[in-house]
């Protein structure tokens, strides 16, 4: 999914994390996505207070929307760099074209990873079969040293796996003692899976201390570690914990939980690009209007999208100030 917001933010990311004793719940903002009939998502990374987990570094969650009042999902070729895009659903059926030639659909249950690299430009648009749309779209920044890997793209479909109570679905990374790690191809250690647990249950999970991890409540109030959790909110937890106490309360849960070892490393990400400081930021935009917008340059970066027969986004104006890292 493309960030459209006509004036994104530079968002910058500091490589450190503070230990905190309780989980700290990080409140999402609405974000209206294209015109009138606007998807709306909520965004809880990054912001002021997080700007990464692990290297999560993006999370839309939206839904559920009715496909006839809102239009559903048109997301026309945009551009990636230095990130991995993961479509998750729990509702609806996405279509998904890029830039590599690969063509594949979404389901819920089902795993998108689109590893941009260099560069990259993909369409999302759901399908006529979708009736309701309801899922979660997350970015993962690549490490200094894969970012100018070739772009590829992967689709799995994860087991669910039970843990006492709860079920399981891990589609990126592993979890401890549940199943085998998933196949999807990540550059640095990371998280994500799909927690449901029945209503008044409670699940102990074991993590890796070394991880920072969210949670993600889609649907129900739980607590975590004995933090209660509202609806849409992501509970993020430091390194040091070596399990996450989950608890559904009185609704079943549904949720997201991701992880990952702390990056290490200052990103600075605007629009669709993740860069290092302003002036690779300047030139992925530079190549995306010059090569795909203007058409005055050959398409080396980022390529086409088959059979798109529409206009593909252009990148909003820079700021007129340097987007360099805070503090």
């Amino acid at each position: 999914m493309s960030n459209l917001e006509p004036d994104p933010d530079e968002l910058l990311a500091s490589p450190t994390s503070t230990l905190s004793p309780a989980p700290q719940l990080l409140e999402p903002r609405d974000v209206p996505l294209g015109g009138v009939r606007a998807m709306t998502v909520r965004r809880t990374l990054p912001q002021r207070e997080r700007s990464l987990i692990g290297a999560w570094c993006f999370l839309d969650h939206y839904g559920p929307d009715d496909v006839e009042a809102t239009g559903g999902m048109v997301v026309p070729p945009h551009p990636h760099t230095g990130l991995q895009t993961v479509s998750w659903l729990f509702e609806g059926e996405i279509e998904h074209h890029d830039s590599t030639g690969a063509h594949q659909l979404v389901r819920p249950g089902e795993l998108n990873l689109m590893t941009a690299g260099r560069g990259i430009q993909h369409s999302e648009v759901s399908t006529p079969e979708a009736r309701r749309l309801h899922g979660a779209q997350l970015w993962v920044a690549l490490p200094d040293g894969d970012r100018g890997i070739p772009p590829f793209f992967e689709h799995t479909e994860p087991q669910p796996v039970r843990v006492g109570e709860a079920t399981v679905r891990v589609f990126i990374g592993a979890l401890p003692g549940v199943g085998e790690p998933a196949p999807a191809r990540v550059f640095s250690p990371l998280l994500g899976a799909q927690l449901d647990l029945p209503a008044g249950a409670a699940v102990e999970l074991a993590v890796d201390p070394a991880f920072e991890h969210g949670l993600l409540v889609d649907a129900g109030h739980p607590s975590l570690d004995g933090t209660s959790i509202p609806a849409h909110r992501l509970a993020y937890t430091a390194p040091g914990r070596a399990s996450l106490r989950i608890e559904a309360g009185a609704e079943p849960l549904r949720a997201l939980l991701i992880g990952g070892a702390p990056l290490g490393e200052s990103i600075v990400m605007w629009w669709n690009f993740i860069g290092r400081d302003h002036d690779e930021i300047v030139a992925a935009r530079a190549e995306w209007q010059g090569e795909v917008i203007d058409a005055t340059r050959e398409a080396a970066v980022f390529g086409s999208v088959p059979g798109w027969e529409g206009r593909a986004l252009p990148a909003p104006e820079l700021p007129g100030i340097r987007l360099k890292p805070r503090g």
